[in-house]
């Protein structure tokens, strides 16, 4: 066992590691830095909280532990890059059903209806709301898991006077919360039992009403809800560190959808509350042109006559797993003497970052990454983009199309470039479910097949 005194600097020590995290993962060349600090700060919370003077049945925990990492490690090691998302989103939920059950059991402690006056409303009200926070976060979280892994249509399910729904159930709640505060002893359960139920249900309502293209913000405002329902829980447990650590995460993560929505040209709040991807048109404006496609043999003459080249990449690259010969490409091309960069959306892929993740597992390096609007600048003067398995982020209609239900968000103007080449497996359209007319302009040819097979063939080509 621990002193209370080594304890407390040991939750210190945790949560500079945590804070020295956040900032290492700030950078792609300082993110594993970031992971590792993040690392040894977990292990040094959970050791100094296990060993802990107030903590009984050591070996029941250990065990708990242990069967737990296995499971882990087990389930992370088999997930695709193109399914962390879904893992993230499942994690999340996880954190919103232990905020819940520690409320309950926190509820239930004998040693809590000791408490009285001031001391027990406050308790109180840091159970009713960290249960309500972890079960919004728990069914949210298990919605977003269903959308990004195709149980779950990913259009928005939306209907009229949800919003109204939704501030009733929210009234409701509180005024449950004012009797749960108000009642003695444990008498309230069935007050906390209902709100639990309807947080559940506002939880599905809220991720059911957003829309495939802003599910990548979902993802992030759901880490943002875990925690704070960590700190939540923190509070009900009286732990400091899961405290601080919970609105280490939360404040981070609501800052990063912020981050995410002015990227998207979308507003927060709209986003949150299902405002924006409910809308099934392709837009007001009359596709016109012809799409042509090209062969392999013709983009690989495009790639030896150019002398700039730009790669957008997307879902379509995570799911053939084509940035390893990508990189042979890129190796192929800049031995020729040839100028070859990336262009990354914010919001590429279906997480922040995905792609950026992508292209260092294939150890591309950091200097020819350059995010939106590093490239747009440039691409007037690029000789050929190659768009691989991207669409919502290089649709003109962004900035053209005013009855696009993706209009105002900026997006990666490949088009501006001198030609392009578009590698898709078909006509399809994106994750918003809109049509994309940059297929159809006269500097845009088509290349249809699996991007990791059309771009080895280019490979034997060059």
């Amino acid at each position: 066992m621990i002193s209370t005194g080594i304890q407390t600097a040991a939750y210190l020590f945790a949560g500079i590691l945590f804070i020295l995290s956040l900032g290492g993962l700030s950078s792609q060349e300082s993110a594993k830095r970031g992971v590792l600090y993040g690392i040894i700060g977990m292990a040094i919370a959970i050791a100094s909280v296990v060993l802990g003077a107030e903590v009984k049945g050591h070996i029941y925990i250990i065990i708990a532990l242990s069967i737990a990492s296995v499971i882990g490690i087990i389930v992370a090691s088999k997930v695709e890059m193109t399914a962390m998302p879904q893992l993230v989103a499942i994690l999340h939920s996880f954190v919103g059903l232990a905020a819940v059950l520690v409320g309950f059991g926190s509820y239930l402690d004998p040693h809590a209806a000791e408490l009285t006056g001031a001391e027990r409303a406050i308790h109180l009200v840091e159970v009713f709301a960290g249960v309500f926070i972890g079960a919004i976060t728990f069914t949210g979280s298990v919605i977003a898991w269903g959308k990004l892994e195709g149980r779950i249509m990913s259009k928005a399910l939306a209907y009229k006077g949800r919003h109204s729904v939704n501030i009733t159930l929210v009234i409701i709640s509180i005024v449950l919360g004012i009797l749960f505060v108000k009642s003695p002893g444990t008498e309230a359960l069935i007050e906390l039992s209902i709100m639990t139920g309807i947080a559940l249900f506002i939880g599905v309502m809220l991720v059911m009403a957003i829309g495939g293209a802003d599910m990548p913000v979902v993802v992030s405002m759901l880490n943002s809800y875990s925690g704070w329902a960590a700190a939540a829980a923190g509070f009900m447990l009286g732990n400091d560190l899961l405290i601080v650590t919970g609105a280490l995460v939360g404040s981070s993560g609501a800052i990063l959808s912020i981050i995410m929505c002015e990227a998207m040209n979308r507003k927060f709040l709209s986003v949150i509350f299902g405002g924006f991807g409910n809308s099934s048109s392709s837009g007001s404006t009359k596709i016109e042109g012809e799409v042509t496609s090209a062969s392999h043999i013709e983009v690989a003459n495009m790639l030896k006559e150019a002398r700039s080249v730009v790669i957008v990449p997307g879902y379509g690259m995570a799911v053939a797993k084509a940035q390893y010969p990508i990189y042979e490409m890129v190796q192929k091309l800049k031995a020729a003497g040839k100028e070859v960069r990336f262009g990354i959306h914010p919001v590429a892929g279906r997480l922040p970052g995905h792609m950026n993740v992508l292209l260092a597992e294939a150890s591309v390096p950091y200097d020819i990454v350059l995010e939106m609007d590093e490239i747009n600048d440039d691409l007037p003067e690029t000789d050929l983009v190659m768009v691989i398995g991207a669409n919502d982020i290089v649709n003109p209609s962004a900035l053209e199309d005013e009855g696009s239900p993706i209009y105002g968000m900026p997006v990666i103007e490949v088009w501006r470039a001198k030609k392009v080449i578009v590698m898709k497996r078909s006509m399809a359209a994106g994750y918003a479910g809109i049509e994309n007319p940059l297929f159809y302009k006269e500097n845009t040819d088509m290349l249809y097949g699996d991007a990791k097979a059309s771009v080895d063939e280019l490979n034997k080509e060059l």
